[in-house]
């Protein structure tokens, strides 16, 4: 029993690497929420101990032939939990600077919103706690304004690169 840290490890790692997901973004599509993020996680870890431990287990044996199979492919599963865990660590990390201005814009948009429909478009005022904002391109979003008729909108492209953002009406009317 000295050896059995495989189901103790996914577990608490699991929900560690869910909370990394959710607060430390890996990549631009993450979960937000930590049920999502440990779902994910929970996903990851099982199908690397069912894909890759029994293979590091192997790769154990051969430089231990003295281990059993069960405590090789323990000992890989561990290690190899341990090892998603470091990497989501360290690409939260890394990719954290570009979450940061990701939501950094977003709040730039909602705003550049605001300030047009308070000086521009007073209409949809009623609309302005259920904008939608899609990515266009790089600092480049188009926001929504939802009104009375589901099919129309109030559409604005927003360019992030400026200070204050730049606000363009789009000729569109149909939604995101």
């Amino acid at each position: 029993m000295r050896g059995a840290w495989l189901w103790p490890a996914f577990f608490g790692l699991t929900a560690v690497d869910g909370a990394l997901i959710a607060l430390l973004a890996p990549y631009e599509e993450a979960p937000r929420g930590v049920v999502g993020g440990v779902l994910l996680a929970g996903f990851a870890n099982l199908a690397t101990i069912a894909v890759l431990a029994p293979l590091g287990g192997h790769l154990l044996r051969r430089r231990r032939p003295d281990l059993p199979r069960v405590v090789a492919n323990d000992y890989a599963g561990t290690a190899l939990v341990l090892a998603i865990t470091a990497t989501l660590l360290a690409a939260g990390l890394a990719h954290r600077p570009a979450v940061v201005a990701e939501r950094g814009d977003e709040a730039a948009v909602l705003a550049a919103v605001r300030g047009f429909v308070a000086s521009q478009a007073v209409e949809w005022r009623p609309g302005l706690e259920r904008v939608e904002a899609v990515r266009l391109a790089a600092d480049v979003y188009r926001a929504c304004v939802p009104g009375a008729d589901p099919r129309r909108s109030l559409c604005l492209i927003v360019d992030t690169d400026q200070h204050p953002a730049g606000v363009t009406r789009d000729n569109s009317m149909e939604p995101n």
